[in-house]
């Protein structure tokens, strides 16, 4: 097998003005030959390898100073700690910096003059770096170079494990092209490619590594499945249609809807957390269980319940609407209490709950549990919260509850089938109105 030649070293200390601003300290040809790897100027490098730098392997030792936070004893520095400033060390070759800036042209001439495409010494390797920027051109030239598809970084990563974003799309393909293994496990959480596309919303990745035979129900170290790790990832509004069309396409290829973690949370009790509805809706219609039960006793509902109040952008009373629609159990009337203390901000989760029951017991105690701000600004609906204290419910309720009753688990698929108009059959699914009655 053919040797690489030991490299030349050379040393730098790089401040955080230069990562952003690369200049070459006068009469400085190691700081020059790194700035023109850095800004990916091919006129600049080619003569400074002519001259000096022969070898395309050279290591360059980069010292950086980086402030950070010390935590010192109270008598010495007072309630906290101290800022120093610290100098962290780290190797790398010409390569891998070309390859993480996306310079294409350097990479290629630096692979003509033989630089190393697996050289890494400072933990990963060229591929890894234009996986992790999404340069497919760099991906693309390092493979046609025989560099390692399934080289494993320091911390136990593939090249493909760090296909993160929607841009590196291009070199995961490349990736599979040249033999990359999509079942490959990787780092201190024993992830799939599949995971990692999932976690971070990628649906194309996904779409790709399951035509290539990915293993849909693949766990890592805590017991998830990709379908686990979708749908526990928090997201920005803007991307929950896409965690949704992820979602649908592992539901599709098999994904169990009801697997569990090691803390026996399925995927529904995740989804329950800060999710729109849509997805806790996709997963019931999967067979996902309302009812399950976590290590620590919480079900789906109750997961709502915990962060409706942080996440009202989510909608969480039409996720308790789908979890009651299917047959999910209510509260505990004993418990309401503890319910109103923490949903109080979120009056429509209070009122789907509420319409749950026949006839729930309101107390005028509870006022005090609502905070005084709270209070007055949804003051119509706590106005009618309490009136129920003092009288039966409607006979339009209690028909609705009966109804509700007799359809059990089945109101989801049953209540549109019924010749009422729309409006009745949103009643008779709890949907919100505002104020009870």
């Amino acid at each position: 097998m053919e040797r690489w030649p030991a490299p030349a070293r050379g040393e730098l200390l790089i401040s955080e003005k230069m990562e952003h601003e690369p200049r070459a300290s006068a009469g400085s040809l190691a700081s020059e030959y790194h700035a023109a790897l850095v800004t990916g100027d091919l006129r600049r490098l080619e003569p400074l390898l002519d001259q000096f730098f022969q070898d395309a392997n050279m290591v360059f030792e980069i010292k950086k100073e980086e402030m950070e936070w010390q935590v010192k004893s109270l008598a010495t520095f007072g309630l906290s700690g101290l800022w120093t400033l610290e100098y962290k060390r780290e190797l790398t070759t010409p390569l891998c910096i070309a390859a993480a800036g996306g310079h294409a042209d350097c990479v290629r001439h630096l692979l003509s003059r033989g630089a190393d495409p697996d050289a890494s010494p400072g933990g990963r390797g060229p591929l890894h770096e234009a996986c992790l920027g999404g340069h497919t051109a760099c991906a693309q030239l390092l493979l046609q170079h025989r560099a390692d598809p399934d080289l494993l970084s320091a911390e136990g990563l593939a090249p493909l494990h760090l296909c993160r974003t929607a841009a590196s799309l291009g070199c995961a393909r490349a990736l599979l092209e040249h033999g990359a293994s999509v079942h490959r496990q990787g780092g201190a959480g024993r992830d799939t490619p599949l995971h990692v596309a999932a976690q971070r919303g990628l649906d194309e990745h996904a779409s790709l590594y399951l035509g290539r035979g990915a293993r849909v129900d693949a766990r890592n170290c805590r017991g998830e499945t990709a379908l686990s790790t979708a749908c526990g990832a928090a997201r920005r509004p803007d991307e929950h249609a896409r965690c949704l069309r992820l979602c649908a396409l592992l539901l599709q290829h098999g994904a169990a809807a009801d697997a569990r973690d090691e803390d026996q949370r399925s995927p529904l009790h995740k989804a329950c957390g800060h999710a729109p509805p849509g997805l806790a809706r996709l997963l019931l219609q999967h067979g996902a269980d309302p009812a399950a039960l976590d290590y620590g006793g919480a079900s789906p509902l109750a997961r709502v319940l915990q962060t409706a109040a942080c996440s009202p952008q989510a909608t969480p009373q039409h996720t308790v609407q789908e979890l009651l629609n299917h047959g999910s159990p209510t509260v505990w009337p004993d418990a309401f209490l503890k319910v109103l203390k923490t949903c109080a901000p979120a009056p429509a989760v209070i009122e789907v709950l509420v319409n749950s029951y026949a006839q729930l017991r309101v107390s005028e105690s509870w006022k005090q549990a609502i905070p005084e701000e709270v209070l007055q600004r949804h003051r119509p609906f706590y106005q009618s919260l309490f009136a129920v204290a003092h009288g039966p419910r409607r006979l339009q309720h209690l028909c609705r509850c009966a109804i509700r009753k007799r359809l059990g688990k089945k109101c989801f698929r049953l209540v549109p089938l019924l010749p009422l108009p729309k409006s009745l059959q949103n009643y008779l699914l709890l949907e919100p109105e505002g104020v009870l009655h």
